[in-house]
């Protein structure tokens, strides 16, 4: 009998990975939908980031299957799979010899795009993440702050427009009031371009304040996967020391006032 498999974006369906000998995932099983956005928590080594690079074929499962837009991660060519997905990281990574513009162009050239449909697409990109075109295209990337590279990297990874981005610590190197403000800024993005947002992050507020749902990883496994609202009341002890430095935190804050 031939497999079915869901509409679902990303389908994760017992999925185990070991690395060095040592399990990173233990019969993982999720599905996310079409302009999701789910942030995966977990302490390190809970198995957050092998998520991600299983969904663009980085690793492939040793048991289970993987299915992204339809078709198996291991029946797909990992380059193909891979443009098709942005990709964010803490560091960004931009080129540093090239400017801001031709940064956010790497992907389309690549895809041969024709030049005239590269610099519109970069110039709304550019507007679109808050940073105009005029003053920043032709910027390197040592021009601008750390804040401002956040936003490029964001950019860049929906230059092709993929349906799928995933992100990885996006936020994580950046002090906390602008952490917060692009915490806005990707709130507003996302609610005009709707895509499909798998985030890795060690922050439990940031999981509050951009997840539809939060994946709760432990020792390689979905400890939970619910709205915020739902883990926020959950009573699983997994779940819940993931939440006690925010309710420590909360307990401080009349002393402080």
């Amino acid at each position: 009998m031939p497999v079915s498999y869901s509409p679902a974006v990303i389908q994760f369906t017992d999925v185990s990975l070991a690395r060095g000998g040592t399990p990173v995932l233990r019969n993982v099983s999720f599905l996310i939908e079409s302009g999701e956005t789910v942030v995966l928590v977990g302490r390190s080594g809970a198995g957050k980031s092998s998520i991600l690079k299983l969904i663009n074929r980085m690793l492939v499962p040793e048991q289970g299957s993987v299915v992204v837009n339809g078709v198996l991660t291991t029946n797909t060519d990992g380059v193909s799979l891979r443009r098709g997905a942005g990709y964010v990281i803490q560091e960004v990574a931009l080129f540093p010899h090239l400017t801001i513009a031709e940064n956010i162009a790497v992907v389309p050239r690549l895809l041969a795009w024709d030049e005239s449909r590269i610099e519109a697409r970069v110039h709304d990109l550019l507007v679109l993440v808050g940073l105009p075109p005029g003053e920043f295209a032709s910027r390197l990337p040592h021009q601008v702050s750390g804040g401002q590279r956040q936003r490029i990297g964001v950019a860049r990874a929906l230059a092709a427009d993929p349906p799928i981005l995933l992100m990885d610590e996006p936020f994580g190197a950046l002090d906390p009031v602008t952490r917060t403000e692009l915490h806005e800024e990707f709130k507003r993005i996302q609610q005009l371009v709707k895509k499909t947002i798998v985030l890795v992050t060690h922050d439990m507020l940031e999981a509050f304040a951009l997840g539809s749902r939060i994946g709760v990883l432990h020792d390689g496994q979905m400890a939970a996967l619910d709205t915020p609202q739902v883990i926020a009341a959950s009573t699983d002890p997994r779940v819940r020391s993931l939440l006690k430095p925010l309710a420590e935190m909360q307990a401080a804050l009349p002393r402080l006032r």
